[in-house]
């Protein structure tokens, strides 16, 4: 629980710890592949090179889920918005456990997740995250997936090619929240709004940095500080 609206798994789907990278996916399929290219994408349109078939913009919860296929309906990948909570809302510190780079990703009260840098199915592992979100991109003119994508210095959303092999952190139990909570940073003496800014496809986090001592703040909106 980190005090989100949703709460995050521990592991990745087909992990049994929080360092494990766990199985891949293309983004709507819900079984892991030896393989990840286009010709074997199975929602590539017929013949190759047309489009991808619609499934719609988001997949969170439905038959193209892979979390809720393999962990079961209780479960989901996340959306836009829980990531963004999540790239918002925490402090990313990038950490090694046993020998796994990753991000250890912790709310104010001291809960926290562990997110292992397992790249894509393609890609060099332990140096770069790249996780599936159900979101699909909110424009009409390419089929790119939403993704949370990492490394050493940089956490931010962005979009992948659909057919690509991707690792997913599930998503459950929506919380009633009956209060808005509000980010600082407490700098010094000093309150700061979070920096969370869209740039063209991306929305980026805050840059890590080692320079500043940041504690964060989850407060209940309106609530006074004195």
């Amino acid at each position: 629980d980190l005090g989100l609206s949703v709460k995050w798994a521990t592991c990745n789907i087909g992990a049994s710890n929080p360092e494990e990278y766990g199985d891949y996916f293309a983004f709507g399929e819900t079984e892991p592949k030896d393989e990840y290219t286009e010709e074997n994408y199975m929602l590539y349109g017929i013949p190759h090179g047309e489009a991808y078939i619609d499934i719609g913009k988001i997949i969170s919860g439905t038959e193209y889920d892979a979390a809720s296929k393999q962990w079961g309906d209780d479960w989901r990948m996340p959306t836009e918005e829980e990531l963004y909570e999540l790239l918002s809302y925490c402090l990313w510190q990038w950490i090694t456990i046993n020998g796994v780079n990753g991000y250890k990703v912790i709310e104010p009260n001291g809960n926290s997740i562990f997110l292992p840098a397992a790249g894509t199915f393609n890609s060099e592992h332990n140096e770069c995250g790249c996780y599936w979100t159900g979101s699909f991109s909110d424009e009409d003119c390419h089929w790119d997936a939403l993704n949370l994508q990492f490394d050493e210095s940089y956490h931010y959303s962005n979009y992948a090619q659909p057919d690509e092999g991707l690792v997913i952190r599930p998503v459950t139990k929506l919380i009633d929240l009956t209060r808005r909570f509000t980010l600082y940073y407490k700098t010094k003496n000093k309150l700061w709004s979070p920096s969370v800014t869209k740039r063209g496809n991306r929305t980026h986090g805050s840059k890590v940095s080692s320079d500043r001592d940041l504690r964060y703040f989850l407060l209940p909106a309106k609530m006074k500080i004195t």
